[in-house]
């Protein structure tokens, strides 16, 4: 695929990012354009490697190896080169119900297992789906197409994020009349209000693919709530099947027991992502009615991306001050030994966040009491032992101790505090990046459905029916936290079995 000698020709390339400095300023996407030759280049680093794993979806050592949805790619890659950028479209949404969004939000485990970065930087992946299906919008070839025909049979949607709208897109496909419902005021779930804007914007790429949706005839309801406004059995009873997306949303709270957690200014990393979407899209930020970050000390503890997005967030706020806590070790510039291709590399990289916190406040970390030199919010290897406050019950900073990884702790710890490591940082606000432990209980204990040690929705991979009769899981509720991509490959093949149950047979792939 390809030209057969791209990549000995041809250097990888993505898309740059604007500078630090300017993109604080605004709430808009950072990433601009590649122009068309560059990006025809780029697929042609696609090296016709004869078995490929960049699109085998598969889990090793416990991650993504290769892309979930089993994408075309060096199919489309194939198509950039030759600049055939309608058909690549085609390929690409043949797998991908929303290209543009893991185009933009996606880790990309596909360039993880690209052949070609065994001894070379991978081809390009995200970059160039990226660009086929803005392109694709660009063109006018990204249009509605409603079900020729429909079946009779309604199906409710519970949770409008990735897996609940691929699910909803895919059974509307199939000819069925489909509702969703969705308990926050506007439709995405975490595609709206869990992602930053300018990572994913919310008008110019949700809304946009939520009106197309609608347009093919999906009827989606917003604040409603299954198990509080409408009882889930009354929902079993108005329609044929029912299919529950409703994500992981139950956050972990590694600190609980944790000396001052009770303080003022301690949150969990979604309410402050998620409150200050909604102020910026309701107002602007004008309303206030968000948590602001601006002339605050900052500590965020846990990376991730839900860490890196509370960095962005705290940067165009204006925060005084920014550290970003990671209990781990940093991770090696190239793959370790122990983590070869084409398993996931886990290697240090520096996101738009950790990039910008260290644009601005480099100097403030050159004059640590370290004395070193830093470009980047992150401390590793470092436990948080108290929360701070003062006599208002206001949290006014984090203790902390280094840890040494080489040497057990008490109680089975996979590490032990170093002595005389112990620091005091300054801290209005602190934000838990601490993942998610699993979905809300409340429509479990209502219809009796299995859960398994994790608290998950109990529905076999593959099959994605509960044991309640009609009643079908996907995506973070079934899986537990995990990606965006993983999340529509689930809504994708639970409606294919919900198809299949009400039909009998099945046509989706």
């Amino acid at each position: 695929m390809g030209k057969p000698t791209g990549f000995k020709e041809y250097a990888r390339q993505t898309a740059a990012e604007r500078p630090s400095l300017e993109r604080i300023q605004d709430w808009n996407e950072f990433s601009t354009k590649l122009e068309l030759p560059v990006l025809k280049e780029q697929g042609a680093r696609c090296m016709d490697c004869g078995i490929p794993f960049c699109h085998t979806g598969d889990l090793l050592a416990g991650m993504a190896a290769g892309c979930p949805l089993h994408n075309l790619i060096p199919e489309w890659n194939d198509l950039v080169y030759h600049d055939d950028w309608r058909e690549a479209l085609d390929r690409l949404h043949k797998t991908n119900n929303f290209p543009e969004f893991t185009g933009r939000v996606c880790p990309a485990p596909c360039e993880g297992s690209c052949t070609l970065g065994i001894h070379e930087p991978p081809v390009a992946i995200k970059t160039i789906e990226k660009n086929i299906i803005d392109r694709g919008f660009e063109h006018g070839w990204v249009t509605a197409k409603p079900p020729r025909s429909r079946t009779g049979k309604k199906v409710a949607v519970v949770g409008s994020g990735p897996a609940g709208l691929a699910a909803a897109a895919q059974l509307n496909s199939a000819g069925h009349e489909v509702t969703v419902y969705e308990r926050a005021d506007r439709i995405g779930g975490l595609l709206m209000y869990g992602i930053p804007n300018m990572k994913l914007d919310k008008k110019k790429q949700v809304e946009r693919r939520i009106k197309l949706l609608a347009e093919e005839g999906i009827k989606f309801v917003t604040n409603t709530e299954i198990g509080k406004d409408i009882h889930p059995r009354d929902l079993m009873e108005q329609f044929d099947a029912v299919m529950l997306a409703t994500g992981a949303t139950v956050p972990n709270d590694f600190f609980a027991k944790t000396p001052g957690r009770q303080l003022k200014g301690i949150h969990f990393a979604m309410e402050f992502l998620t409150l200050n979407t909604k102020s910026l899209l309701d107002s602007q930020l004008a309303d206030g009615k968000y948590i602001s970050a601006k002339d605050k000390h900052v500590v965020v503890i846990g990376g991730g991306d839900t860490g890196n997005d509370c960095l962005g967030t705290s940067m165009r706020h204006g925060c005084k001050s920014l550290v970003n806590f990671e209990v781990v070790p940093q991770s090696p510039e190239e793959r370790a030994a122990n983590n070869p291709w084409p398993q996931w590399p886990k290697i240090h990289r520096v996101d738009y966040g950790h990039a910008e916190a260290g644009a601005v406040f480099h100097e403030t970390y050159a004059t640590d009491a370290q004395k070193t030199l830093k470009d980047d919010p992150r401390e590793y290897a470092i436990q948080t032992v108290e929360f701070v406050g003062d006599e208002q019950g206001n949290l006014k900073a984090v203790r902390t101790v280094n840890l040494d990884w080489s040497k057990k702790g008490e109680n089975g710890a996979p590490f032990s505090p170093i002595p005389g490591t112990e620091k005091e940082w300054p801290a209005d606000l602190c934000f838990l990046a601490l993942g998610f432990r699993g979905p809300e209980q409340l429509i479990a204990e209502q219809l009796a459905i299995d859960t398994d040690q994790r608290s998950n929705f109990k529905a076999d991979y593959g099959k994605y029916t509960t044991n309640v009769d009609g009643l079908f899981a996907c995506g973070d509720c079934r899986r537990g936290q995990s990606l965006v991509v993983w999340a529509i490959n689930e809504g994708r093949e639970a409606a294919r079995e919900c198809d299949r149950y009400l039909m009998g047979v099945s046509q989706l792939p």
